[in-house]
């Protein structure tokens, strides 16, 4: 997606970790007409009438799996990080390594909410080495519903996290792939 490109181009920042910073228009500051184009395109891509729900991690997706489930007419189930007070079903979990917080935790949904007859579309504002999606995954093929595809918006392909999706068979489409940082440059997969 061009336009998604050009902003990480003119926006982005590189920190050291090959972190890219996009708060300013994606996963803190957030442009929503942008996230309407992005889930626009992820339309394009997907069988969108096969989906009846989108699912994300906590927290800086939400907003993008949000537009997502909002122009396609489906709920939206994120999942958290933490166990809280008002979750009181049963819970399906997969413990994933956060590389935002350098430890494992254990991510959930309630049973109630993501159960076989759900077809799924993940939705998620970034991917790297691919653990939160693997995460999302697992959570989908234990509740027994089915996996339509992974949306990402920005994908650091030099981790090779989409890579691992894709020889698997699983369809995933990033909006940007980002090949390399290197001096300090933004290098995109063509």
């Amino acid at each position: 997606m061009d336009e998604l490109k050009t902003r990480i181009l003119t926006e982005g920042k590189i920190l050291p970790g090959s972190i890219i910073k996009v708060g300013s228009f994606l996963n803190h500051r957030v442009d929503t007409a942008l996230l309407g184009r992005m889930a626009e395109e992820f339309g394009k891509h997907f069988d969108i009438s096969k989906v009846n729900l989108v699912l994300t991690i906590e927290a800086s997706g939400i907003a993008l799996a949000t537009m997502c489930a909002y122009k396609w007419g489906v709920p939206l189930l994120f999942a958290k990080k933490a166990k809280s007070d008002n979750i009181e079903n049963g819970l399906i979990c997969s413990e994933i390594y956060s590389y935002t917080y350098k430890k494992n935790v254990t991510v959930m949904v309630e049973s109630d909410y993501l159960k076989p007859g759900n077809h799924v579309l993940i939705i998620d504002d970034f991917l790297a080495n691919g653990e939160a999606i693997r995460g999302l995954t697992d959570l989908v093929r234990e509740a027994g519903a089915t996996l339509e595809g992974i949306g990402i918006g920005i994908e650091k392909g030099f981790q090779g996290g989409g890579d691992k999706f894709r020889k698997a068979g699983i369809d995933i489409y990033s909006l940007a792939v980002i090949e390399s940082t290197e001096n300090g440059t933004i290098k995109f997969r063509d």
